[in-house]
Formats: C-alpha cells, structure tokens, sequence
C-alpha cells in the first residue's frame, strides 16, 4: 500500500534534501502519483531508502 507523501514531507521522514527528491522525480527513478489540493507532488514514501538510524555507542 502506498504512503503518498509531498516532497517535504519525504525529505523529512528519510533525511534527504527536497532537491535530490525532486532531481529523482524529473530522470524517473522515483514514480510520480498527481498533486494534492495545494499543487504539491505526492511520491510513495516507500520507493525512498529508509533513514540510516544513528549508531548508539
């Protein structure tokens, strides 16, 4: 099931910069999924790598 986020909310949850989401979005590697009422475009949070979670020690 996808979880349709804008790109700022996609830069948020995996650390990476809305700039490099949009670039992915332009050459295709990321599918786009429409706009939401505010114009934004929506992407599947699950097609972005998961965040690289911090080294405890």
């Amino acid at each position: 099931m996808p979880i349709l986020v804008d790109i700022y909310a996609a830069s948020a949850a995996t650390g990476i910069k809305p700039g490099a989401i949009r670039v992915r979005l332009h050459r295709g590697s990321l599918t786009h999924h429409g706009y939401d009422r505010a114009g934004r475009a929506l992407i599947d949070l699950n097609e972005l790598p998961a965040p690289a979670l911090a080294d405890a020690a």
